[in-house]
């Protein structure tokens, strides 16, 4: 089954994968109306806050990452933009800027809100969506989290996507082309 351009992916559950981890379950409208673990949002796929960065380079190609193969969500996957569930009380630009750095080692670099959007497909997620960059430094990979990174244009990884010749995950195409609208947006200004 393919939605929006991306395989959909099975969400597994690892008993030693931050299980017991408390996040904030939020409903439609964003606010917080209880605690869970990791695994108990895995388990019934509650409504929780992520963040996602579109980190580019000076050349505006985007670090896409290949997601470790033991992750919770879409293990192996392609992923424009990293990121991470944010934690019970947490705020999205802090989230932000500590998984950046957690995955890749991206650090000391602005980062830039977009927006808030709710993406209610594979998971249902309320996504603060930043971007970073230019970053032209050294990564350094969290093995548990990133497999590798490939700098990539945005229209390649696209057309990928919908070619069905890799498996990218559906919140990361969704963050993706939200970022590349923002874009276009602000070159007109």
């Amino acid at each position: 089954r393919r939605v929006h351009g991306a395989s959909v992916c099975i969400l597994m559950i690892f008993p030693d994968v931050a299980i017991a981890e408390t996040i904030d379950i939020v409903d439609e409208n964003n606010n917080v109306v209880r605690q869970a673990t990791r695994k108990e949002m895995r388990t019934h796929n509650l409504l929780h806050r992520s963040t996602s960065v579109v980190v580019t380079n000076k050349d505006g190609l985007i670090y896409v990452q290949r997601r470790a193969r033991v992750k919770d969500y879409c293990p192996g996957y392609l992923d424009p933009a990293p990121g991470g569930v944010l934690q019970a009380g947490e705020e999205y630009a802090d989230n932000a800027r500590r998984e950046v750095e957690e995955e890749m080692g991206v650090r000391d670099v602005p980062l830039t809100y977009i927006t808030t959007f709710l993406h209610d497909d594979v998971v249902r997620v309320w996504t603060g969506l930043f971007t970073c960059g230019p970053y032209d430094g050294p990564l350094t990979l969290q093995e548990e989290e990133v497999e590798s990174v490939t700098l990539m244009k945005p229209e390649e990884l696209l057309e990928l996507a919908e070619s069905g010749k890799d498996k990218v995950t559906s919140d990361g195409l969704h963050a993706l082309r939200l970022y590349l609208a923002w874009k276009e947006e602000q070159s007109r200004k």
